[in-house]
């Protein structure tokens, strides 16, 4: 079991090994965390209050860009050279938990709601579980994220509306509105091509899975979906959407500051941008509002980071006492104002700048709805799949019966492996 787990990691794909194991017995224990980004440069500056207080743990910090962070895990895996805790992206957590490279934290965690220093309740229950494969939690949340409206509130009240969609009815009447005032060359909302992102937020506010069978098989054939894509292939059709790869747009910023499109989903990242990018006669004429659903406020996805300890480590225990530091409140809140990435538990909302700027707000509303992408390995190379076939859609090559089919196919030929896997007892 183990070897073909090895294969299975092998087979996903592998870079460049980097990092090893440092084994001191003269010393403080040495933990190794592995951090992505902008996370791995900020943390450094969270770490010496810990050290003062763990005066037997000394924490290296090894950083690793996105691009390359995933396959740098996979390889540290089959070498059985992984870190002792690492930054783990939210959709990762089933690859890593299905290679059982990971520890489950189910114990750890009950301990710590008992004791009150991670209460489950003060985490974003979507969140939360997006670290729960099975029956067990992999993981803790360090930051969350999810994507929503962005929207210039001045040209939605020149086409005649005052506040934010609830409903997809509510939003098409929008969209119509803005595409009578604005003409030709104004669109409602901007949907990337290129980006699989926003219909998948779409996707996850109906009730039916996009797998089947446990993971096994695709169900975009499903009438909920077929009635989702339905209403995406509609912006485009009736020219309420440009349809244009995210390449094709010059500056996103720019184009909505002109007025080229009026909605845009996007995630937290792009308050910060908008305020630098958008000229001040604008500043007070865009905000945020959280997803319209079907039938009433809707879904988005379920994003950001978790904290997980890897099970080949020596040192599970001093690493969750750094989870347990990085998760305190006191310290959530000085990793937001350093990085901005939104706090995972709900009473440091209440607490920081965080509280009294409405545009942020409108995430803590809709990080109350959030869903999980399928987890399963192979949900990345499914929700590829998911953006090249609508792709085609939109620029005729399908309709939309073939490509609910094309799509259920590919998704089919991709889980194979996870039937045969599943079939022999060994859950992927």
């Amino acid at each position: 079991m183990k070897r073909r787990r090895r294969l299975l990691c092998c087979a996903i794909g592998a870079a460049a090994l980097l990092g090893g194991c440092v084994q001191r017995a003269d010393g403080p224990v040495v933990l190794r965390f592995w951090a992505m980004g902008r996370e791995g440069e900020v943390v450094r500056q969270l770490l010496p209050e810990f050290e003062r207080s763990h005066p037997g743990i000394r924490v290296e910090i090894q950083q690793s860009p996105w691009s390359s962070a995933q396959q740098k895990l996979l390889t540290a895996f089959a070498g059985d050279v992984t870190p002792d805790l690492c930054q783990l992206g939210n959709t990762w957590v089933p690859q890593f938990a299905a290679l059982g490279a990971l520890a489950p934290l189910d114990a750890r965690l009950a301990q710590a709601s008992a004791t009150g220093s991670l209460p489950q309740a003060d985490y974003f229950e979507g969140i939360w579980e997006s670290n729960r494969i099975g029956k067990s939690m992999y993981g803790v949340p360090w930051y969350v994220d999810t994507r929503l409206l962005f929207y210039r509130t001045d040209l939605l009240a020149a086409a005649g509306f005052s506040h934010a969609p609830q409903t997809w009815a509510e939003w098409q009447r929008m969209l119509a509105a803005l595409k009578a005032k604005g003409g030709p060359d104004r669109y409602g909302v901007l949907l990337p091509t290129n980006e699989f992102e926003p219909l998948l937020v779409l996707a996850l506010q109906q009730k039916e899975e996009l797998l089947r069978d446990g993971g096994r098989y695709g169900n975009f054939r499903s009438a909920e979906f077929r009635a989702t894509l339905a209403f995406y292939l509609d912006m485009f059709r009736k020219k309420w959407a440009p349809a244009v790869t995210s390449t094709q747009i010059s500056n996103v910023w720019d184009e909505f500051g002109r007025g080229f499109f009026t909605f845009y989903i996007t995630g937290p990242w792009n308050i910060g941008e908008f305020k630098r990018r958008l000229p001040a006669s604008l500043q007070d004429k865009w905000t945020t509002a959280p997803m319209p659903g079907p039938n009433g406020p809707g879904a988005s996805s379920a994003g950001g980071a978790s904290l997980v300890v890897f099970k080949a480590s020596r040192h599970q225990d001093e690493a969750w006492q750094l989870i347990q530091y990085l998760s305190r409140p006191d310290v959530q809140r000085r990793f937001y104002e350093l990085t901005g990435n939104l706090p995972a538990r709900r009473g440091v909302w209440d607490s920081s700048s965080l509280a009294g700027d409405s545009r942020s707000l409108a995430f803590r509303r809709q990080l109350d709805r959030t869903r999980s992408p399928p987890k399963v390995p192979e949900w990345d190379r499914i929700a590829t799949e998911m953006k090249l076939v609508t792709e085609a859609l939109i620029a005729g090559q399908f309709t939309l019966e073939q490509a609910v089919t094309e799509l259920d196919a590919r998704a089919d030929r991709i889980l194979e492996k996870r039937r045969s896997l599943l079939r022999q007892g060994d859950t992927p």
